[in-house]
This record gives structure tokens, C-alpha cells and sequence, in this order.
């Protein structure tokens, strides 16, 4: 069986050597020893100024938008997993959608401003499959408007744009390190920010709000991190350019190999080095995607619909009515793509889709 990702594993021996550091030093939570590690070694891979680790990859976008929604709306794309758009509902903010780029399937930047009306309060955007937003047009149409700027980054790990990392971008940037992305912690999270003062609003939401032992700041919920995450996060960290590299290959043979006189990719925004986090294909109709995903899983091969369906779609929101994002989402398919996918079972895969 083949699905469509597989979580990299590090050496069993370099896990069980973390955890025995955690067994001596006998914490488990709040701020340990491995959990310090791993955030300066993040800092210092990714070049970010503040990161704060989390136990998923959605609670860094709620914490975001309860700082900065103030229960406005929120601008934002029907292209995107739903914890996009679950977490501005359950911030009780107000999701406006805009339709998205058809090249580049990020939101469209030159339909945000048309959104703005007096109750927005920030945008909320997504790099989807790790492809950059225009961030310097989003940037300018924000501090126009004084609006605040947050980026779903979840597929961004180790993506480049003009020199600096993805995470850099917006007023705040969340990421997800669940077990299915390139880097990993099992399950968890991040929040990235530049600001000191952003990152102090941000760092005690995510503890309960304390201000020390028996002081508060103000509200806060629990989304720390643990050691035994942490202890994942350190393990499979001094792989990421061995996890991209083999990632590389697997979209190289498939740029080779299928039929793009029938299908198409997705374009990447120039000035990135991208991180080959996933392989979107899409077919010329829903049904020539439903006829090969068929075929695929008649073969014990399991691609994935992702993005599917336009969130738009879903029952607790109104719809804007976004036709580009809801054409894409019917028609894209991404391929399974991990470390250690051989040829024999990727010229299968291209075999089949060409076939159907």
C-alpha cells in the first residue's frame, strides 16, 4: 500500500537518547529542558527572532486570531485545510472569503482590498503547499488599512522567499508540525513572530496567561508543548536536508514522467526555494480526477484531495461565491511523495494516472 505521505521516523536509538534525558531530569512539560533546546535550535535553523512551540499546529492560529481578529472579520481563502477557516469561527470572528490565484492557488491579492469594509480587522492567508503569498503587496494593502497580517504557514517549513523565511513574513505566522509534515514533532506546533512585543501577547496566551506562578496577564488557554515532543522535534530536525533533498527527487521523477500535455501543476512564485512539501497535479475535469484516483486505489495507491472541498462550501459559513478556488479544489489531487518512495513504485503511480 502506498499513501499518500508517510511520517519520517528517525533512529529509534536517537529518540530512546532523548528520552532518557527526560527521564533524568523527570520533567514532562512547562517550558523544559528539551522544549528550550528546540526552540533556539529552531530559531537559529529557520533565522526567526521569536518562535513559540505548541502542542498542534491550529492553536498557533487561534491564539493569533483571538490577539488580533477582536471578533471582526477577517479576510481570508476558501483554499486552505479547514483549521484555517475553523479557527476564525471559533474566535468568534467573521470569515470573509477571497477566490485565489489561479497559477499560484494562493489568495489572490488584487481581490483583497475589495473585501475591506469598516469591520475588518486582520487577513488571514495561506502559502499553500508551501508557495509563497504575495507578502509585499498583502503587507501594503494592511498597513493601508491598518489591518494586522497572519499567515497559515503549515506547509512552509524550510521554504525561502527574497532571502528570508516564510515564517518571517506577516505580523504573526503559525505553522504545524504534525507527524504527516516535513519537519515534525509527532503533533505540534509553532507560532513565529518578529516583534518582541507580539511575541510577549502571544507567549502568555499560550500558558494560561500567567504572569509568573501566581500573577496573570490576562486570558490565556494551555498549548505548551511537551518533552516527549520535543524530544521527537530534536531527532528529526538534523534530517531536514536529507527529508527535502529525497522529497526532491520524488517531484523531479514525476515532472518527468507524467503527461503534462493532459494536466497541469502549480505554479511557484519567483524568488522561492521551495520546499517540495507537496505534488499537486490537476486534471482538466473532476471526473478525469475521479477516473484516476480510482485507478490509483484499485492498485492499493491512496492520492488525497487536498484542498476538497472549497471551504466556502461548508455549512457554518456564508458563502462569497470564490469560482477559481471551487473549479481548483474539484480538480486537484496531490500524489503521494515522502522519503523513501522508490522508481519502480513512482513509475507505477505515473503509469497509472497517464493510463487513466
Amino acid at each position: 500500500m502506498i499513501n499518500v505521505t508517510k511520517t519520517f521516523f528517525p533512529p529509534i536509538e536517537a529518540y530512546q537518547a532523548q528520552l532518557e534525558r527526560v527521564w533524568k531530569n523527570q520533567w514532562l512539560t512547562n517550558n523544559g529542558e528539551l522544549y528550550k533546546e528546540l526552540t533556539s535550535k529552531l530559531k537559529a535553523h529557520l533565522n526567526v527572532s521569536h518562535i513559540i512551540c505548541m502542542t498542534n499546529g491550529t492553536l498557533p492560529i487561534q491564539i493569533a486570531l483571538n490577539a488580533f481578529g477582536n471578533e471582526g472579520e477577517i479576510i481570508t481563502t476558501p483554499f486552505s485545510y479547514v483549521a484555517t477557516l475553523s479557527s476564525i469561527v471559533w474566535e468568534k470572528c467573521t470569515p470573509v472569503f477571497v477566490d485565489i490565484h489561479p497559477e499560484y492557488l494562493t489568495i489572490d491579492e488584487t481581490k483583497i482590498e475589495a473585501a475591506i469594509t469598516e469591520k475588518t480587522t486582520a487577513i488571514l492567508a495561506t502559502h499553500v503547499y508551501g508557495n509563497p503569498c504575495d507578502v509585499e503587496t498583502i503587507k501594503t494593502i494592511a498597513d493601508k488599512h491598518n489591518l494586522k497580517v497572519i499567515y497559515d504557514a503549515a506547509h512552509s517549513f524550510g521554504v525561502v522567499y527574497k532571502g528570508k523565511s516564510m515564517f518571517a513574513y506577516g505580523d504573526a505566522s503559525t505553522t504545524s508540525f504534525h507527524a504527516t509534515k516535513l519537519f515534525h514533532t509527532g503533533e505540534g506546533g509553532a507560532l513565529i513572530c518578529q516583534n518582541e512585543d507580539v511575541y510577549k501577547a502571544m507567549h502568555y496566551r499560550h500558558n494560561f496567561g500567567h504572569d509568573g506562578q501566581t500573577a496573570y496577564h490576562g486570558l490565556g488557554i494551555n498549548a505548551k508543548m511537551s518533552e516527549l515532543q520535543a524530544a521527537m522535534g530534536l531527532c528529526v530536525l538534523p534530517y531536514m536536508d536529507h527529508i527535502i533533498s529525497e522529497r526532491q527527487k520524488v517531484c523531479e521523477f514525476y515532472d518527468k514522467n507524467l503527461d503534462f500535455n493532459r494536466l497541469t501543476g502549480f505554479k511557484i512564485r519567483e524568488n522561492t526555494s521551495w520546499n517540495y512539501a507537496y505534488y499537486p497535479i490537476l486534471f482538466n475535469s473532476e471526473k478525469a480526477l475521479l477516473k484516476a484516483k480510482q485507478n490509483l486505489e484499485s492498485h492499493q495507491i491512496f492520492p488525497r484531495r487536498y484542498f476538497y472541498p472549497s471551504l466556502e462550501e461548508l455549512p457554518y459559513v456564508n458563502s462569497n461565491h470564490c469560482p477559481i478556488a471551487k473549479d481548483i479544489a474539484e480538480r486537484v489531487m496531490c500524489l503521494p511523495l515522502y522519503v523513501g518512495l522508490e522508481a519502480e513504485q513512482l513509475t507505477k503511480i505515473s503509469t497509472l494516472i497517464n493510463e487513466a
